[in-house]
């Protein structure tokens, strides 16, 4: 993976930009279940771009390991959460397929984290996502999407296999439950203030 280190004495304190919003990224691989946290937390109806994969696609799209599944974003899904009277969320869905993926840079543009969404069964899918957050310096935390009747692993074992360190947080969480993936955002949240205060103590 990118070896690119945000410098946490270059970060805007999450306080200076916390009223007037927040944009946050939800990446990962196709099928793992990125537009469904979108719709399920946000607080207005989602912008959705989901498009139903044709003959067209075949040996382009892929969805091994999301059988059943149709539909594709193909830009991005969006939605709003308000956590409290001062903090809003601005949520942006990236596209799973492959062939979308340059969008994620101007996705990335003004994005002060992201969530990494995977699949257990499909861990080797959330890496590029892991890369190029790393890439832009973007602060992140990674979510496990339990699907039902998927196999258990451990969450150090899940952390062993994407190469995570300590110091990124990883949770458990079911992206279709509201107050799941409203736990989700809550942990970034922390997250990046966490690295605010770290970026503010360096700098004084």
């Amino acid at each position: 993976m990118d070896s690119t280190i945000s410098d946490p004495t270059t970060r805007v304190p999450l306080a200076d930009t916390a009223s007037e919003g927040l944009k946050i990224v939800i990446v990962g691989g196709f099928g793992v279940g990125k537009t469904t946290m979108v719709r399920s937390v946000s607080e207005i109806r989602p912008l959705s771009t989901e498009e139903t994969m044709t003959q067209a696609g075949l040996g382009i799209d892929q969805n091994s390991g999301a059988a059943g599944k149709t539909t594709t974003t193909v830009a991005f899904d969006f939605g709003r959460i308000s956590l409290n009277e001062q903090m809003v969320l601005y949520l942006f869905g990236a596209p799973g397929q492959e062939r979308f993926w340059f969008l994620w840079d101007r996705l990335f543009s003004g994005t002060l984290g992201a969530v990494v969404l995977v699949d257990t069964r499909r861990l080797s899918d959330s890496w590029y996502a892991i890369d190029r957050l790393e890439h832009h310096g973007t602060p992140f935390i990674v979510a496990r999407n339990n699907f039902p009747g998927t196999t258990t692993h451990s969450l150090d074992a899940v952390r062993e296999a994407l190469s995570l360190p300590a110091e990124v947080p990883l949770i458990d969480c079911d992206a279709r439950d509201r107050q799941s993936a409203k736990h989700v955002l809550i942990t970034l949240v922390d997250h990046l203030y966490a690295l605010s205060t770290q970026a503010e103590a360096v700098m004084t």
